[in-house]
């Protein structure tokens, strides 16, 4: 699935969303790893990630050659800031209408409006892609993306207290949320 949009940040600069393509392997693979090492919001730890750089490249053109999953850069002055995509919870009837969305922003660009507009990205491919319902599981100690969730029409189904047991022993409670796409 492809995707390209240029929007205005809060500072002023341009900020480019695009499907992520095969050359982007090794400055995907970098953000991934960057945003796993500056914030325990995210699944896994960066020195659990498996992926190399040739591996990724072929993950983001499988998502650039889908008709309903993506994978979303969003580029600033020539550098990868974030991604964010969606993807199929599976397509088995009872449950191909549903998608799953997640993000990352390296800190540098926090801030700045980018998880809004990847979010609003993701929603619109959703939408194209055919699904009727999006859902996503955000740490709620996040308190910025709840809210951001919350504004865009994202709706609490479920908490798990204990989603997430951190290296030090402490646990961070996952909610889960939902948007129809209807």
């Amino acid at each position: 699935m492809t995707f390209e949009k240029t929007v205005t940040l809060k500072d002023g600069r341009n900020c480019l969303l695009r499907n992520g393509v095969t050359s982007d392997g090794k400055a995907v693979l970098d953000v991934f790893n960057r945003t796993h090492e500056e914030t325990d919001y995210l699944l896994t730890y960066s020195d659990e990630n498996r992926f190399t750089a040739s591996q990724e490249a072929d993950f983001l053109q499988r998502k650039t050659d889908s008709t309903n999953t993506v994978e979303i850069i969003a580029v600033v002055d020539g550098v990868v800031a974030g991604t964010a995509g969606i993807d199929t919870l599976g397509m088995m009837d009872k449950i191909k209408h549903r998608a799953v969305f997640g993000i990352a922003i390296t800190k540098k660009f926090w801030g700045l409006g980018i998880g809004k507009f990847l979010m609003e990205a993701c929603i619109e491919c959703a939408r194209e892609a055919g699904y009727l319902q999006l859902e996503l599981e955000v740490v709620a100690g996040n308190e910025r993306a709840v809210e951001m969730y919350k504004r865009a029409g994202f709706i609490e189904y479920g908490r798990n207290p204990k989603a997430f047991r951190l290296r030090t022993g402490e646990y961070q409670e996952l909610i889960d949320m939902r948007l129809e796409l209807k």
